[in-house]
């Protein structure tokens, strides 16, 4: 599992980096308004998949997947810290695969 660095985006403007999705899935720090953005150079879709550490506003404990569709990208998020945060106020994500997957962390 990689960590990934948040980016800040500025007023200026920002150039992302882009790391490739990790096997074992990828964890970043969230501070309520951090979003992900992946992009998927394969020629399949892919699941995304944000794991939710504690009930959401309705009282379940449940994932938020999200499907990116092959050659494509979307942006995800922002996360609330009271749902996705895990104890070390880190997001978790997996995917269902990750040939071709590549990812950003960007906070605003």
């Amino acid at each position: 599992m990689a960590v990934l660095n948040v980016q800040d985006i500025t007023a200026s403007g920002i150039t992302p980096s882009y790391t490739a999705a990790a096997a074992a899935g990828d964890s970043f720090a969230n501070d309520g308004q951090t979003m992900l953005h992946v992009k998927n150079g394969d020629t399949a879709a892919h699941t995304v998949t944000i794991k939710s550490a504690r009930q959401c506003n309705q009282g379940f404990t449940h994932d938020l997947t999200v499907s990116v569709a092959a050659g494509s990208d979307k942006m995800i998020g922002p996360f609330s810290r009271d749902r996705f945060n895990d104890d070390n106020g880190r997001v978790q994500i997996t995917y269902d695969a990750v040939t071709g997957m590549t990812v950003a962390v960007l906070q605003l």
